[in-house]
């Protein structure tokens, strides 16, 4: 169905009928309900929150052995927090954590060329976004001391970190 047949079918239907559809949207479908609890109560502090605990579980979990260290969770955390309309500021505040977590991570193990390339992609969204959307002075100084991480630690793919960070000039 377009969205054109979708606003006349709209349209033709009665206040009461329009008011069941929706309470059996929001019945049905758990991503109608996350949207209508997220747009009455908006708890952004607390979402990000547990974003986070789950971003450092992936790098440091606390019931089983041995980290996944997947870069995909944080990304469906941010995708889900775009969808919502949360605040881009705590988006870019999860996009950096992630990478800091990552960096501690790669401190303490072995990891493979895959994980460093994964993680230029994230610098690089998160370089991106912030720049759209003016963030630049409020996390400027963590950009500065994540990339000097990637440079200090002799992370692979340094040039593309520098490319990715030419982005705010």
């Amino acid at each position: 169905m377009s969205k054109r047949a979708l606003k006349k079918y709209v349209t033709e239907l009665k206040k009461r009928e329009l008011e069941e559809q929706l309470l059996d949207l929001y019945t049905r479908f758990p991503v109608v309900k996350e949207y209508y609890d997220f747009i009455f109560n908006p708890k952004e502090d607390k979402m990000v929150q547990e974003a986070k605990a789950k971003i450092s579980n992936e790098y440091f979990p606390l019931k089983r052995k041995r980290p996944k260290a997947r870069r995909s969770v944080a990304q469906k955390y941010i995708k889900h927090f775009m969808k919502l309309g949360v605040e881009p500021h705590l988006i870019a505040d999860v996009m950096l954590y992630n990478l800091e977590i990552a960096q501690t991570f790669s401190l303490e193990r072995n990891v493979p060329e895959s994980f460093f390339k994964s993680m230029l992609n994230s610098f690089t969204e998160m370089v991106q976004f912030i720049s759209l959307n003016g963030l630049l002075p409020n996390y400027k100084e963590r950009i500065v001391k994540v990339y000097n991480f990637t440079q200090d630690n002799h992370w692979c793919f340094q040039e593309g970190f520098s490319r990715a960070l030419d982005i705010l000039d």
